[in-house]
């Protein structure tokens, strides 16, 4: 049963350089069809079903997305799109949607998840929610930390100290510390000592309770987006705010935190190479995805990604990333999969048309 009380906010105003070409300005990661038939925003909205309304979910992205988002998740209301003037990280985005939460219910307690992530299976995923929707209830800024199944440096991790509350399936542990992505040692350390988790970037809290943190931790932003509604006014208090991620913002100057230590399958999709991690192997042992056909001949352990209407023919080769979006084609190893943010840069002053 669904709690009239509780809203979700999606956070979906990324760009996703690191998934270009596929990934641009006007049709980035979370709008696309990755790890399914439908865009990852879809998933993460389907995901929340039967937990929240679906009156009561928030999309907060860019102004340029306000179209894309609304044509990806027409089921959407179009008040619950939430337009931000310029990108300026997640405590901003975190502002904004808990100022409007606040006009249309000050008592409610507030799930605010990343667009761009692959959770299964949802039930548990909601379940756990739902463990953290009770903690948060107690004013508690509340987190979700994934436990960790390798010693991954691309994540930021959290220290949990000691339990709380909760029960057998879903304990809650006090927040010690936010630590920022380690180095191979340090996150070997961690996964080992059994007292980090990774950091999801995934939240619940009351609307009084993030609003309050907001007003003595991250006062400048407070105070820009009080009382703002939208136009002109809502783009001039943006142009002065610094971007902050809200870990930095509020999180790690909180002491009210607490984490649900949670053990689902849990995927960022940070670059290429991740969608072997979320979509199945073919029988050749390739990874294909976006609806491209791939006609493989002694081709393994190769990621593709196309157009629907697309061919992609290998032959001899290994641990490749091949992606193809309309007139653009990327090929690279594996494991140089990160280097595209170095092309992106490049292109920023030799064709941000290609951007």
């Amino acid at each position: 049963m669904v709690d009239e009380a509780l809203y979700a906010v999606v956070m979906a105003g990324g760009v996703g350089t690191r998934f270009w070409p596929a990934s641009r300005r006007a049709r980035p990661k979370q709008l696309l069809s990755i790890a399914g038939e439908r865009s990852m925003l879809a998933q993460t909205i389907e995901r929340l079903g039967g937990l929240v309304a679906p009156r009561n979910v928030l999309v907060v992205t860019s102004a340029e997305l306000a179209d894309a988002v609304r044509e990806a998740v027409p089921e959407l209301p179009p008040e619950n799109v939430i337009l931000e003037p310029q990108g300026r990280n997640t405590a901003p985005c975190v502002a904004l949607a808990a100022f409007e939460i606040e006009r249309r219910d000050p008592s409610s307690v507030q799930i605010v998840v990343p667009a761009d992530h692959v959770i299964e299976p949802a039930d548990r995923f909601r379940s756990a929610l739902a463990a953290a929707v009770r903690e948060a209830r107690g004013g508690r800024l509340v987190t979700l930390g994934i436990e960790p199944t390798h010693p991954a440096t691309g994540y930021g991790y959290i220290k949990k100290g000691a339990r709380r509350d909760g029960d057998a399936q879903w304990p809650v542990h006090e927040v010690l510390s936010f630590v920022e992505k380690p180095d191979s040692a340090r996150a070997r350390e961690f996964q080992e000592s059994g007292d980090y988790l990774w950091n999801g970037g995934i939240f619940v809290w009351e609307t009084r309770a993030i609003l309050s943190a907001l007003r003595a931790h991250a006062t400048g932003i407070y105070d820009a987006l009080s009382g703002v509604t939208g136009g002109e006014e809502l783009a001039r208090a943006y142009a002065k705010l610094e971007p902050a991620p809200i870990d930095v913002a509020v999180m790690e100057r909180a002491t009210n935190v607490s984490v649900v230590p949670v053990d689902f399958t849990w995927n960022d999709v940070g670059a290429w190479p991740s969608l072997a991690e979320v979509v199945p192997a073919d029988s050749s042992g390739n990874h294909v995805s976006g609806g491209v056909r791939l006609v493989a001949r002694d081709a393994t352990d190769c990621i593709v990604y196309g157009d629907d209407d697309a061919l992609v023919a290998l032959v001899g080769v290994e641990g490749l990333v091949v992606v193809q979006s309309g007139k653009t084609v990327l090929v690279c190893p594996r494991d140089r999969a990160q280097e595209v943010r170095a092309i992106v840069a490049q292109l920023e002053n030799e064709a941000p048309d290609e951007l």
